[in-house]
């Protein structure tokens, strides 16, 4: 997650400001951006750093270096594709991502086959546990919760709750949930208990350990050190570091889609909506809301939530205490731990690890500011085509939406969808692919300046590449290198990490019950 405003970046020197301009020399085939260092006198000074600048066959791989797609043909007449991209800022990169298909019962007496597809993006921000913790065990913690809700199961799991559940949610599970779920009020419920308890039980963790120590030491005994634990860092990380978690559920059988968001992450929807004499445009519903102080809704939502004295602090210059930028996410123990126990845990945990905290926001007075609790949003399905449908969604985290626009992200989809190739003028896409929003949600985002000149490029295969390639310059190929050739940490300044995940689905073909996966590089987190 982006920490700094985000700046176009132009071809020349900046003249002053935060320095977020780049300078490319064609001839020597280097980059040159402005770094901030420390003089022999103490202060900070602006200096130039050059690095080498990337050719189009690096780029080219690098941008499908982790990208993959899978092609799942279901006896029930649907084939669904889904593909999957990432491409980091950060080092190591702090998204993460997963997917998992749980195939209905397929006992005859069932009355309706389908299957619950599951599909979940994680923006991570100070360090990648948070992102990666959730990869491994927030889709199977809520298909544990949803499959409690069954109406025919005849061994229903124990009602144990998720606290229960957690140790052996970290470990592969040997077979996937088969229980249909029963959809209406309670699903939003269900899945609103996983996110909290989860979060509450990620930040609870050090807590415990240092509750079970003090029980079997005497009273007088100072803070123990408790920093060479087994489980200090293992529990301290994931709660200090934060993580924005989207999750998409379909349930074929019923016919229901949920989208599930904490944070500033965005799901978007394309319906094809025809026309006359063939033609049509695609209809734009943003499925989220990003969740950030600069939504109107949000910043009313945590201002009612604390004391009135609090009013201008509580969020500055868009962000949560004038630093976090997301509203709601998972871990961020800085926004959600009183300032005191911020210092206990410090002192217990991270000094002896050389990994002191940084002190509390002077502004922290009431606690927590962040939640986990996310805003669930559902739409039905229908896989009549060419009936006006949802036929394709896009979960990406914010670094892709803070260079495109929902309609922008729509067409471009279409356009791949319907076989656009090369090199194609902004302003000549609309009529190519056009957009209709039908719902255009709220823009939590840093204004920013959008450039209307230029190409974009459909050269990739894999559609989330494409997405990625497109948010990073398209067919201007030296931007695109320039902003690739800037490595980590400075990267920071210029891109975010970008994780992409892209479903769509068409209706027939249904005897071909089998999986086609066409994989560009390692899958990460795939459940």
């Amino acid at each position: 997650m982006l920490r700094r405003a985000w700046k176009p970046l132009t071809a020349g020197i900046a003249t002053g400001g935060a320095g977020y301009y780049l300078y490319t020399s064609s001839a020597r085939q280097t980059i040159d951006i402005p770094v901030k260092t420390v003089g022999e006198d103490g202060k900070a000074v602006m200096t130039s750093k050059q690095f080498p600048l990337l050719t189009m066959k690096v780029v080219n791989e690098r941008l499908n270096q982790n990208a993959t797609s899978e092609t799942v043909h279901r006896p029930y007449g649907v084939t669904w594709h889904h593909s999957t991209a990432s491409l980091p800022s950060n080092d190591p990169i702090e998204d993460a991502h997963s997917h998992q298909i749980i195939q209905k019962d397929t006992n005859p007496e069932s009355d309706v086959p389908g299957d619950y597809l599951f599909f979940s993006v994680f923006d991570g921000h100070r360090g990648p546990e948070t992102s990666q913790l959730l990869s491994r065990i927030l889709i199977r913690a809520v298909a544990l919760e949803l499959s409690q809700l069954a109406s025919d199961v005849k061994k229903p799991l124990p009602n144990n709750g998720i606290l229960h559940n957690l140790t052996s949610l970290v470990r592969p599970a040997k077979k996937s949930v088969s229980s249909p779920i029963e959809y209406g009020q309670g699903v939003p419920a269900a899945i609103e208990k996983v996110f909290t308890t989860l979060d509450w039980t990620l930040l609870n963790a050090p807590l415990e350990i240092l509750k079970e120590t003090i029980k079997t030491q005497p009273k007088t005994d100072p803070i123990p050190d408790l920093s060479k634990h087994p489980m200090a860092l293992k529990t301290m990380l994931p709660a200090i570091s934060g993580s924005c978690a989207l999750m998409a559920i379909f349930d074929t059988a019923q016919r229901d889609l949920y989208v599930a968001c904490t944070g500033d992450s965005r799901a978007v929807a394309g319906a094809f909506v025809p026309g006359a004499e063939g033609k049509g445009v695609w209809s734009v519903d943003a499925l989220s809301e990003d969740q950030t102080g600069r939504n109107p809704n949000e910043a009313q939502r945590i201002v009612s939530e604390h004391p009135k004295e609090e009013a201008d602090d509580v969020i500055r210059r868009g962000r949560i205490l004038g630093g976090l930028e997301p509203s709601r996410a998972f871990g961020d123990a800085r926004y959600k731990w009183p300032a005191q126990i911020q210092e206990l845990l410090n002192q217990v945990f991270m000094v002896g690890n050389n990994m002191p905290l940084r002190k509390a926001p002077t502004t922290l007075k009431t606690p927590p500011y962040v939640t986990a609790r996310p805003v669930v949003t559902h739409r039905k399905l229908s896989f009549d085509h060419p009936d006006s449908s949802l036929r394709f969604l896009v979960i990406a985290t914010d670094g892709l939406w803070d260079a495109l626009s929902s309609q922008e992200v729509v067409s471009l989809v279409g356009g791949h969808l319907a076989g656009l190739k090369g090199n194609i003028p902004k302003r000549d896409l609309p009529a190519l692919a056009p957009t209709v929003t039908g719902n255009a949600g709220i823009d939590g985002k840093e204004k920013r300046t959008k450039q209307e000149d230029g190409t974009w490029a459909f050269v990739d295969d894999n559609v989330s590449a494409h997405l990625i390639r497109n948010a990073l310059g398209g067919g201007d190929e030296l931007s695109l290198r320039r902003l690739m050739s800037i490595p980590a940490p400075y990267s920071r300044r210029y891109r975010d990490d970008i994780t992409v995940t892209v479903v769509w689905w068409e209706k027939g073909r249904e005897g071909d019950a089998q999986s086609t996966t066409v994989d560009s590089g390692p899958m990460k987190s795939k459940l």
